[in-house]
């Protein structure tokens, strides 16, 4: 039985009028997941003594760091749950689930009393609320990738792009909003109520997106195997479980260094003396880079070819990463961490993470496209990404060597660089 798209317009006319439409719609949702990830690693601080009060500043942060890698482990299953809903019955009713429950989890935590208030429920609640989030975002990329890289062939790359630089978007409006609570606010103002007023706004924009999503047309690409039988999570283990391993490999070290760029704020403040005013400004500076440049990555890898574009900025990322950081933390100050900040956005992030969507998407067949997608982005999320502030927090407090960052970075960037030559020969 074909899937009903919810109009008897031809569907080649109605995608011709609807593309731009539906590419909106696929990246609020992206939009809604990166602006309530970013909240709450920039206000990880606050989190951290009003939920984990141990008395020991260090130890709750990284309690508070735990809470924010917790959604990780649960991404596996929502990546799993969501892909094979997707490839089964649709990119558009899963797109409009995943955006429902993340919803969900973000109004929990920005409801959610503290534990001067409600005891050890509260950092139980707020672990729930990042799980509910984690089970939406496990399957968010994959299903907004497959169905941007689905609208135009020979504009995979760009059309992947787009979710990668409303991502960047998302950065640059968590650190203003960040930065405004924390300027205009007293520490106790911020405490009592302004950390949450992130969240609300995250809570008010939800519903936009959530209602964008019920309205937009399935891909060609999936009307044209909609009739077919399909197996997705069988056949991504039994015919592609080399490729989702490499593919999650290649992401990994856009994760790492996409990560530590948004925990760069907490970094700077808690380690280097920076302020809180210096470390937003720097990240608003990095949110706009994230924003523009992703797409002129999307453009060079459908002109110059994904692997290629890719490859040379994975190789400038590992030569620069230990210089930014003998800069930053010899010199900590305001310019060196947006030189810092910026340079990864652009390097890492926009002309390298930016293609992996297209990367990914033609690693596998349409039929099991969102499945494999989603277990290959989440595996390196889960393993590479919420746990890179953690591993940082780790690597500081244990070795004493505020440089940690630099070597974790340069590591998994030399693994990612040999997956990426194990898959040149099935991406254009």
């Amino acid at each position: 039985m074909a899937i009903d798209t919810g109009s008897s317009i031809p569907l080649e006319a109605r995608r011709g009028r609807s593309v731009a439409r539906d590419v909106i719609a696929a990246n609020s949702g992206t939009f809604f997941e990166w602006f309530d990830l970013l909240v709450y690693a920039m206000f990880a601080i606050t989190i951290s003594h009003l939920f984990f009060p141990t008395g020991d500043a260090q130890s709750a942060l990284l309690f508070s760091l735990m809470t924010f890698a917790s959604s990780f482990v649960v991404r596996p299953v929502g990546a799993v749950v969501l892909g094979v809903m997707a490839d089964r019955y649709g990119r558009r009713t899963t797109l409009s689930v995943a955006a429902l429950t993340m919803l969900c989890g973000t109004a929990l935590i920005a409801a959610v009393p503290t534990y001067a208030v409600i005891g050890a429920w509260a950092p139980l609640l707020l672990v729930v609320g990042r799980l509910l989030q984690g089970f939406s975002v496990g399957g968010e990329f994959g299903c907004a990738n497959s169905y941007l890289t689905e609208q135009s062939p020979r504009r995979r790359a760009f059309f992947a792009s787009i979710q990668f630089s409303t991502s960047g978007f998302a950065v640059m409006l968590a650190s203003v909003l960040a930065l405004v609570v924390n300027h205009y606010l007293t520490p106790a103002q911020v405490d009592a109520w302004g950390w949450r007023a992130p969240f609300i706004f995250g809570c008010l924009i939800g519903p936009i997106g959530l209602y964008l999503r019920s309205r937009i047309s399935e891909t060609v690409e999936f009307e044209k195997v909609a009739d077919q039988p399909r197996r997705p999570l069988a056949e991504t283990f039994e015919s592609h479980k080399r490729f989702v391993l490499a593919g999650a490999a290649v992401a990994a070290a856009g994760v790492v260094a996409s990560f530590l760029n948004i925990y760069m704020p907490t970094f700077a403040i808690n380690n280097l003396g920076i302020s809180k005013d210096a470390a937003f400004t720097a990240s608003i500076c990095s949110g706009l880079v994230s924003t523009i440049f992703p797409l002129l990555g999307g453009l060079a890898a459908d002109r110059f070819g994904t692997v290629k574009v890719m490859r040379i900025a994975l190789v400038t990322g590992v030569i620069l990463t230990f210089p930014l950081f003998l800069l930053l933390t010899r010199a900590p100050s305001l310019v060196s961490l947006i030189v810092v900040q910026c340079t990864m956005s652009c390097v890492f992030y926009s002309f390298y993470f930016a293609p992996v969507g297209s990367l990914l998407s033609q690693l596998f067949p349409t039929s099991c496209r969102t499945t494999a997608v989603s277990i290959a982005y989440v595996a390196s999320q889960t393993f590479f990404g919420g746990v890179t502030p953690l591993v940082v927090g780790f690597l500081v407090k244990s070795t004493g060597s505020i440089m940690s960052p630099a070597y974790y970075v340069t590591l998994i960037a030399v693994g990612a660089l040999v997956a990426l030559y194990f898959v040149r020969k099935r991406v254009q």
